[in-house]
C-alpha cells in the first residue's frame, strides 16, 4: 500500500463533535473514516468502549490540510 492510501487518526471524540468536523472536511474534499468502537462492540454482541470513542482518520495525503481544519474546530468549541 502506498502511503498516499495509509489513513492517520485525526481525531476522537463524541457523537456530535464528529459529526460536524466530518461535515467540515468533507466539504474540504477531505475523505474521512469513522470509527465507531461502541457501536462495533455491540453488533459484535459486547458492550465496550464509551461515547468519545469515535474515531475519524483521513489519507495521509490530506493529513496537513485535515490538521489544519481540525485545530480551528477545536479552537471555535473552547470560546
Amino acid at each position: 500500500m502506498s502511503d498516499s492510501n495509509k489513513y492517520t487518526k485525526i481525531y476522537s471524540g463524541n457523537q456530535v463533535s464528529v459529526i460536524l468536523l466530518k461535515g467540515l472536511l468533507e466539504e474540504a474534499g477531505i475523505g474521512v473514516i469513522e470509527k465507531n468502537e461502541q457501536n462495533s462492540g455491540v453488533i459484535a454482541g459486547f458492550v465496550g468502549g464509551t461515547q468519545s470513542t469515535i474515531r475519524l482518520s483521513v489519507q495521509e495525503v490530506d493529513k496537513e490540510k485535515a490538521e489544519k481544519i481540525v485545530q480551528a474546530f477545536i479552537a471555535q468549541k473552547q470560546k
